[in-house]
């Protein structure tokens, strides 16, 4: 058997350690506008499109319904997000926007400022970064383990 690499040479750890790293650096941003980081992707995917199901929202994230439904239900309790019954089909659940939940798109485009400035990256490479990830991502997704 192999040594195992040391951590720094890993790339889970990289892709793990930068993901706490941005998290850390939205977090002050997002706590003064009430939020919490899942609570803000929910968010940017109704921002994305509205009125989306649970479903479609867990499907946008890559998340289970189960660990939407909470997030949406504190939006709601927020006042950021109502939750509609869908008349054809009483299982499914549509989240929509409030004006409040509309009004924080505003306040959340400094998230990405923010990276950009700390990062000492320019946009043109964080945009390589992240179509680098994204390409691993969907490899990954559509190459399922056996």
């Amino acid at each position: 058997m192999a040594d195992a690499r040391p951590l720094d040479e890993q790339l889970c750890f990289s892709l793990y350690s930068a993901s706490m790293a941005v998290g850390r650096a939205y977090k002050p941003l997002l706590d003064a506008i009430g939020i919490t980081y899942p609570q803000y992707l929910v968010l940017h995917a109704l921002w994305e499109q509205d009125a989306r199901t649970i479903g479609a929202i867990a499907e946008r994230l890559a998340l289970e319904s189960s660990t939407v439904t909470p997030l949406v239900k504190r939006l709601e309790a927020a006042g950021h997000v109502t939750r509609q019954r869908n008349p054809d089909d009483e299982r499914k659940v549509r989240v929509l926007l409030t004006d409040s939940g509309r009004a924080l798109r505003q306040r959340c485009g400094c998230l990405a400022e923010e990276l950009v400035a700390r990062s000492g990256l320019s946009l043109d490479q964080l945009a390589s970064l992240n179509r680098q990830v994204a390409a691993l991502r969907s490899a990954l997704a559509s190459n399922p383990q056996s």
